[in-house]
């Protein structure tokens, strides 16, 4: 049999997610084309992704005359309905989770990004979203901004199964995966199986070329513009050699022989942005064993397409790396700088997400009301 690109990813060893969700791709029965014919076997999920969802569907007048019916607050009904997407994706990819013992088959839900820099309402927000899915294939998303490293090994420590998102620096990550491995030693302590828990680390790519291109573009030389299109791949695959580190260590021994799975890394933020650059650049690029590749459906298609897979792009290739920010640094553009302003703007662009998810709400269950 001829193998596709999406195939030949997976058995490179990397998960393809979607993100995207909606009641409309659920009902239709448009995610087993997918899992059958794309290799999909995960769906991540955003505020913009369910106002979309709200936006260009009927799929969702019911349940919305339901709730303004019954006079629910706008947050309230926000909360049931992106609960109710998940936790219907969560049972078509219950399969997938079954088959890998639980690594794959996961659907994401982010916590109320306006908690992102509230320790305990983040915990607190977790579990709400954790026991109103009620599945087990779910993941909870959670920001790794400072405050929400307490929150991840909190939640981790209670059980609960969590994707950690917008890590842009490695600095981060690194702490990231230390409030992983705190979280999975305190629940070790109160007694959970490890073996089901598990959790990603969402590094975003598209990103970081996004804005060192723009100041790449104002340094406006013939050495700047050889570097355009390099950062994202070169932090991305420098997160991989600090993944391989700290999970080649005596407190990970430890865990992993207590039935604990790594956290994996999970490249988001992979459609690209920049049309001169190649449409599959941050999927053929970034292959490696044990990762995870959430895509926007475009993304996905283009990969299916012209997607050509020649096994791992990442292992070997950290001098290159290194090169490439050391060059950024001596030509004045700052990786400390450029990761700190894209996570502020991140968190930016996630509490706005929400709010026109809660405007998009609030209008339909005023229409409902009439």
């Amino acid at each position: 049999m001829t193998s596709t690109p999406t195939a030949d990813l997976s058995t490179a060893g990397v998960s393809i997610w979607l993100d995207d969700l909606s009641r409309e791709r659920i009902n239709s029965g448009a995610f087993k084309h997918l899992i059958e014919e794309r290799n999909v076997v995960g769906v991540t999920t955003n505020p913009s992704i369910f106002a979309a969802a709200l936006q260009q569907g009927e799929s969702y007048a019911t349940q919305i005359e339901a709730l303004a019916a019954a006079n629910i607050p706008v947050n309230d009904a926000v909360f049931d309905i992106t609960t109710h997407d998940v936790a219907q994706a969560c049972d078509i990819f219950g399969a997938a989770a079954k088959s890998t013992g639980g690594v794959d088959g996961r659907v994401s839900i982010e916590v109320d990004p306006r908690l992102s820099r509230d320790t305990e309402g983040t915990i607190a927000e977790a579990k709400r979203l954790h026991a109103k899915v009620q599945r087990s294939n779910v993941l909870i998303k959670i920001p790794a901004t400072v405050e929400g490293l307490e929150a991840i090994a909190c939640t981790l420590a209670a059980g609960i199964s969590v994707n950690v998102t917008l890590i842009f620096s490695l600095e981060r990550y690194r702490a990231v995966i230390n409030a992983f491995m705190l979280g999975i030693e305190q629940a070790k302590e109160n007694g959970f199986d490890l073996s089901t828990i598990h959790s990603v680390a969402s590094f975003f790519v598209s990103r970081v070329d996004s804005e060192i291109d723009k100041r790449l573009d104002g340094i406006g030389t013939d050495d700047a513009a050889a570097l355009k299109g390099k950062a994202g791949l070169a932090n991305a695959r420098l997160a991989y050699q600090v993944y391989e580190e700290l999970f080649d260590t005596e407190r990970w021994e430890v865990l992993a022989a207590a039935g604990a799975r790594r956290q994996r890394p999970l490249w988001a933020s992979t459609g690209v942005k920049d049309p001169a650059l190649p449409d599959t650049l941050y999927v053929t690029e970034l292959v490696a064993p044990g990762v995870v590749n959430t895509m926007p459906e475009k993304t996905l298609e283009a990969t299916a397409d012209h997607g050509v897979i020649t096994g791992d792009t990442i292992t070997g290739t950290y001098d290159d790396a290194n090169s490439v920010l050391n060059s950024l640094e001596n030509m004045g553009v700052s990786y400390v700088e450029v990761v700190e302003q894209l996570e502020v703007e991140g968190l930016e662009k996630f509490v706005t997400s929400w709010n026109e998810l809660l405007e998009t709400v609030q209008t339909a269950l005023d229409t409902a009301r009439g």
